[in-house]
């Protein structure tokens, strides 16, 4: 039996922190690997070890003194260092390791950038397994490139390659005492440094479970348990969430939950290893479990959560009989594809069609040369690109089951007095999406929560 646990930046953020990550793993013997984020703020005024790395990278290749980024890196370390009374030396390591990144090669940006970032999960780790050792227990630092862990060489948006698996399996599964591994990177099959995208360290956790094929993968964080509705949004928001499914859970990271990355999720739900969301400050409390199926109880709230983003655009092209036009999505989405635009939706009807694509991916010059492709290409009636839009979706498994659930929410958008850009209902039944005005969204989201949970 082996539970994978994963400890996020607020977690490791000082040594107080810190000796709670210690007391968690140890109450339980079968907490075996522990994967580590680096440190994140100790207060709101506070800065990430990461954002002071990639501050002191972005020196570096601008050809300022990264001394004083480099400098405040390395007392954040030492703080921890002194606050559990571990041996000075450690310091002057984590020193020497961010001078030796420094001087390394900086004739790929990419490559520069992510061998900085990935020091601060590495150092995190390589402390932390000394913390432990200090409390006499056997703890060993696991260096992601002796355990396998290979990743594609898009830097700082890495992918895991297939047989890192198997040789994580090897390396992990029958290893005696404590093994801590540094969570956001891992190396090329060239030997080079990559990150997976911010907030990898969920990520790397959830792979480890993959790979172990561990009994419980362990997310602990700064909440109880994962909410109904961002608490920003709905501040007197009170609904737990005890228990939710995969599908649940990418549903809702993918429309804006911060909980988790929502890559994160695919590996255990690959594997059917449950997922347990913890809070680090109250490990007494059971969070949320994420499990791969659920029984959907008569009379429940058929609506688990309800979630929201921003920042996404609206192509809208419209042109009369579309329909019978053989391929025309097809050349359509094609369009989007050799501009390197993913498609997060795709609403239709007879004569019409919308792509919803996210803002950051679709600057004005690949607008323009989409815009100019669709007009030559399609001779459409009308065409329009929106931006400023919000996606909003309300999930649950129940509400395959229960009537009435987009004119229920529907109803809460016209309360609030916010109009539907678009609706679109998945073909599995558990998710209703609406598009509004980024204006309106968190209107919208407050009256949604009324007309589920109140």
């Amino acid at each position: 039996m082996i539970k994978v646990c994963k400890f996020g930046g607020t977690s490791l953020a000082d040594g107080g922190q810190l000796k709670k990550v210690c007391d968690i793993v140890l109450a339980d013997p079968s907490r075996r690997i522990v994967v580590v984020s680096a440190p994140g703020k100790r207060s709101k005024q506070d800065t990430k070890v990461t954002d002071l790395l990639i501050d002191c990278a972005n020196r570096a290749l601008a050809n300022k003194d990264p001394e004083p980024a480099l400098r405040e890196i390395v007392d954040r370390y030492a703080e921890i260092q002194r606050t559990l009374g571990l041996e000075a030396g450690i310091v002057a390591e984590i020193d020497a390791d961010l001078r030796r990144r420094l001087a390394s090669n900086r004739s790929h940006d990419g490559m520069f950038l992510d061998a900085m970032k990935a020091a601060g999960e590495d150092n995190s780790a390589r402390i932390t397994a000394a913390a432990f050792r200090a409390r006499g227990v056997a703890a060993e630092y696991v260096d992601p490139r002796d355990a396998g862990m290979l990743l594609t060489d898009e830097f700082g948006n890495a992918q895991l390659l297939p047989e890192s698996y198997p040789n994580l399996a090897a390396s992990l599964g029958n290893r005696r005492g404590l093994a801590i591994f540094p969570g956001f990177f891992g190396y090329t099959r060239s030997g080079a440094v990559a990150t997976f995208p911010r907030g990898g360290s969920d990520i790397t956790g959830a792979i480890l479970a993959a790979a172990v094929k561990a009994t419980v993968y362990e997310n602990f964080t700064d909440v109880d348990s994962v909410f109904a509705v961002d608490p920003r949004l709905v501040p007197e928001v009170r609904h737990a969430i005890a228990t939710m499914t995969f599908r649940e859970m990418r549903e809702l990271s993918y429309a804006g939950f911060g909980v988790f990355h929502d890559e994160a999720v695919l590996p255990a739900i690959r594997a059917g290893v449950p997922i347990n969301i913890r809070n680090t400050n109250r490990p007494e409390q059971p969070g949320t479990m994420v499990v791969p199926k659920r029984e959907v109880k008569p009379g429940e709230c058929a609506v688990v959560g309800i979630a929201s983003d921003t920042g996404f655009v609206n192509v809208y092209v419209d042109k009369y009989l579309m329909n019978r036009e053989v391929g025309f999505c097809r050349r359509l989405l094609q369009m989007f594809e050799e501009e390197g635009v993913s498609i997060e939706h795709m609403p239709s009807g007879i004569d019409n069609v919308s792509v919803v694509i996210r803002e950051a991916r679709f600057d004005a010059a690949r607008e323009a040369r989409v815009v100019a492709r669709i007009q030559a290409e399609f001779h459409p009636d009308n065409m329009l690109v929106e931006r400023g839009h919000a996606l909003i979706m309300v999930v649950g498994e129940g509400m395959q089951y229960a009537v009435g659930m987009a004119a229920r929410a529907s109803q809460a958008l016209a309360d609030a007095k916010v109009n539907i850009e678009m609706i679109n209902q998945g073909a599995s039944e558990i998710s209703i999406m609406f598009g509004v005005k980024a204006a309106d969204r968190d209107r919208a989201v407050q009256s949604l929560y009324r007309a589920f949970f109140k």
